[in-house]
């Protein structure tokens, strides 16, 4: 569905521009640089059942945790939808989320959050980055941190992927000090990368001596003046190469017409199976954007629509990790840069709300069937178990057993590997 009333910010623009297609225009030259190790062989693509995978769900724009994980029906800050029973006792949802319902027993809800950020551009860096945005500070996010400490050495695929709506083939620079190596690469609509394929009559045979000439070329000029840069070009090329002969990985046609079925022929249906094959396949980490949620207008039409879609591709995402036994090594996230206001506006809309909202977790060392802190009756204010966005940050990483309280040596600096101010939520962790 279209949502032509959000905010109008300028992050929130330049976000929509990104996820609609904007990336596309990176060109070849993006597709390369940064993506994974290519020197797993074929015989080892069999996913090794402990290696440690990230999943977000980034729901762009804010989604109104009323509207979906913390319903309040019958008060006046509830809106029209019900709140329905979930495979768990005593916790309800939305009635938006049926199926998602039924899923609950792998579901942790975390419904104390509270970041205390209302706008667009600060309130996505804090979720993902662990940290609050900062003059002349930057620091990795999730999938950085998750692709340097997760992804195997022999790894063939990218260990950090972004897969959106719209156009793909960018590379991000959200690595920060960790390096290009572990930056993004976008995917568009669950689509293949771009420009993976030989030019029209150009064979394997040609190919393969374009190659041999250029490693040579290469050795050549790295025997006089190797530098890392030289290195990191080099290894680009190299990498890009093993995407091509991986490319299978992300056809998603490749998959039996039920799954495709199952998962939903839409954008988000088609990005949702793609990240199940990614995870399967030893990518680190997988990020999906479902977009745009910010509803200043006509929140309940939007959310109607838009919390069905995703309801039918996550539950039916938890349902096949769970039952191909990955959810025990896989961590499943589901975020926002915030929630949207109890109070109703005069366009039917909801407003921007940091300060009482919901998380979902799933998956590695979290507590399952669970429901993790409170919000009052009417939702405007958490009541017990709050937490932020270090807290979760921290807990994201625990999950998948790491320790958060860690640090990278970055040319002899320590730098924490989350916000050292901050700390796990142990209450969430097995």
């Amino acid at each position: 569905m279209k949502c032509n009333y959000a905010c109008q910010s300028a992050d929130h623009l330049l976000a929509r521009r990104r996820f609609l297609g904007g990336m596309a225009a990176a060109g070849a030259g993006a597709v390369v640089g940064g993506l994974g190790h290519f020197t797993r062989p074929a015989a080892a693509a069999q996913l090794a059942k402990d290696q440690k995978r990230i999943v977000v769900f980034n729901m762009h724009g804010g989604m109104s945790q009323l509207e979906s994980w913390d319903p309040k029906p019958m008060t006046d800050t509830g809106g029209p939808f019900r709140a329905i029973p979930t495979s768990v006792p005593g916790i309800h949802v939305s009635e938006l989320l049926p199926l998602t319902a039924q899923q609950m027993q792998h579901l942790c809800l975390v419904r104390g959050v509270n970041t205390n950020e209302d706008e667009h551009g600060r309130g996505a860096y804090l979720m993902v980055h662990g940290r609050r945005q900062t003059p002349g500070g930057d620091y990795p996010t999730l999938g950085a941190v998750a692709a340097k400490t997760l992804m195997p050495g022999d790894s063939a695929l990218p260990g950090h992927i972004n897969v959106t709506p719209g156009g793909g083939g960018g590379r991000g620079n959200d690595a920060s000090y960790l390096g290009p190596k572990y930056s993004s690469i976008s995917l568009g609509n669950g689509n293949p990368p771009q420009n993976t394929t030989l030019p029209n009559g150009m064979t394997a045979e040609v190919d393969s001596a374009r190659q041999d000439f250029r490693r040579r070329a290469n050795e050549r000029f790295l025997n006089r003046r190797r530098t890392a840069v030289t290195d990191l070009y080099t290894y680009s090329y190299e990498q890009a190469l093993g995407l091509m002969r991986e490319r299978d990985v992300f056809d998603t046609t490749k998959e039996p017409a039920a799954a495709i079925e199952r998962y939903g022929q839409s954008d988000l249906g088609r990005m949702c199976l793609l990240s199940r094959r990614l995870l399967e396949n030893g990518v680190s980490f997988v990020q999906v954007s479902h977009s745009n949620y910010d509803t200043h207008n006509e929140n309940f039409n939007f959310h109607f629509e838009q919390v069905s879609e995703f309801d039918r591709s996550f539950s039916t995402f938890v349902a096949d990790l769970a039952d191909r036994g990955m959810l025990d090594s896989t961590l499943i996230v589901v975020l926002s840069e915030f929630g949207r206001t109890p109070n109703i506006n005069v366009y039917y809309g909801r407003d921007h709300w940091s300060h009482a909202w919901s998380v979902v977790m799933a998956g590695g060392r979290t507590i399952r069937g669970a429901a993790y802190g409170k919000t009052n009756d009417n939702g405007t204010e958490v009541i017990d178990g709050q937490v932020d966005h270090g807290n979760l940050f921290h807990t994201y990483l625990q999950a998948v057993a790491l320790d958060s309280t860690s640090s990278f040596d970055i040319d002899g600096r320590e730098l924490p590997m989350a916000d050292p101010s901050s700390k796990p939520i142990d209450a969430l962790l097995a």
